[in-house]
């Protein structure tokens, strides 16, 4: 039984079913099942027109990054809804978001996790085999005399002394949810909020809490929007 906040992802691989509602509908049809019962919440979806041998994918980044904000899981109605490209799978078993496949309730949680890094490890494994062999032949290639690459400089001496690493730390995963809250925060301004105040309630509107799970304030948005880039 289904319990927690979700976020739906849909994606179809033409134009034409995004706008006729093919192969959504069945998808979203998919997801209703799976949810039925228990105590779930749908926060949002996201609906990605892209063939699934591309890796870009600017509506699944928004859902994840959705997820982040609000603590929520992933929802996706099939794996090859989601991708057939193990590097693709491998990012995003890195995103921090967890992930549940309706064809595969099994894969949930850190059992789940850890299925999907168990189908990632063969196929990097046959990637790795095939890179070897690569090796191996660019090695033969150079022992004929053929000049391979190019000049490298070398890049030790630009190594500077930064900040104390849990400063850095701290930094680096403000400025990450900053980045997950700037497409909301876009969201907000386009439904017409303008100020600091009312993006502020907006964003409690829509469920999004800060970092320390509490209410938004103006101050808040201020802060998080000064590390958007301008």
């Amino acid at each position: 039984m289904a319990t927690g906040t979700f976020v739906a992802y849909f994606r179809v691989s033409t134009s034409r079913q995004g706008v006729s509602g093919l192969g959504l509908d069945a998808q979203r049809e998919t997801v209703r099942a799976f949810l039925n019962g228990g105590a779930w919440t749908l926060a949002a979806e996201f609906v990605e027109v892209e063939s699934g041998r591309t890796d870009a994918r600017p509506e699944l980044a928004k859902a994840l990054a959705r997820c982040r904000v609000m603590g929520a899981i992933l929802i996706v109605a099939n794996v090859s809804r989601l991708t057939r490209s193990v590097a693709f799978l491998s990012r995003l078993l890195e995103s921090g978001v967890e992930v549940r496949f309706c064809d595969m309730p099994q894969i949930e949680g850190a059992t789940g996790r850890f299925l999907l890094t168990q189908m990632v490890s063969v196929a990097e494994l046959e990637a790795g085999m095939i890179g070897e062999r690569t090796r191996k032949a660019l090695a033969a290639a150079k022992a004929r005399g053929r000049v391979l690459g190019g000049r490298r400089e070398n890049s030790a001496a630009i190594h500077q002394t930064g900040a104390p690493a849990s400063r850095a730390v701290r930094t680096a995963k403000a400025d990450k949810r900053a980045a997950d809250l700037a497409p909301i925060i876009a969201d907000v301004k386009e439904a017409g909020a303008t100020s600091l105040r009312e993006i502020a309630a907006a964003l409690n509107e829509r469920g999004i809490p800060t970092v320390r799970g509490g209410a938004w304030s103006a101050v808040q948005v201020q802060r998080a929007m000064s590390r958007l880039p301008t």
